[in-house]
């Protein structure tokens, strides 16, 4: 009974930690990265009920606060950034946010007893830092993750995502470059919004 409550407890305070560290003066970098996490636990566990635009809306303000989606764009498509018209440039930032919390609500849609444990932080040469953790999974091997932020304004924001060492800024970067200049602005609107419906049917 007690180890019920306390785990009740303990869930609780989570949950109300999320809301603290969005609306707190000024967060740390693991703040932000775990109350991150705490978000997508909680949206894991209602993923069925939920459903795909549940999940979405749910974690669209996760998202958008915790990673600078902006900053993210521009490094993502590199030098092409400064050929695109403003009109553009705001297209491409509010078609890839929407893409990003896409992607977060197609891939953490079910709960098995996963959990994020942190392993350490380190800072960078260039002044950012770089946040350790695992998502544990019950009977399988656990999932590495190193995540990359920069601060802005009195916080701390997500500018990549390391998977079992896999970039996933490194990956965008060479898909996104190609599609621009080789087939353009349009086409690579277009094949993030193909993104979006497929994630959303998925």
């Amino acid at each position: 009974m007690r180890l019920s409550l306390l785990k009740t407890l303990c869930l609780v305070l989570g949950l109300l930690s999320t809301g603290a560290a969005y609306s707190a003066e000024a967060s740390t970098a693991k703040q932000v990265v775990e109350t991150f996490q705490t978000e997508l636990i909680d949206v894991m566990k209602q993923g069925k009920s939920l459903g795909y635009a549940g999940r979405y809306q749910k974690l669209y303000e996760a998202v958008t606060k915790s990673h600078d989606l902006n900053k993210i764009v521009r490094i993502v498509v590199g030098k092409e950034w400064e050929k695109l018209t403003e009109t553009q440039q705001q297209t491409l930032i509010d078609t890839f946010s929407k893409f990003s919390v896409a992607s977060y609500a197609h891939n953490f849609k079910e709960y098995a007893g996963e959990s994020f444990v942190f392993d350490s932080e380190e800072q960078t040469a260039r002044g950012g830092i770089v946040i350790h953790a695992r998502l544990k999974i019950p009977d399988e091997k656990d999932v590495k993750f190193d995540y990359m932020l920069k601060e802005k304004g009195d916080s701390w924001q997500i500018i990549n995502v390391i998977a079992n060492g896999v970039s996933d800024l490194a990956l965008k970067q060479t898909e996104y470059s190609n599609i621009l200049q080789q087939q353009g602005f349009d086409a690579l609107i277009a094949k993030i919004n193909e993104k979006i419906d497929n994630y959303s049917k998925l």
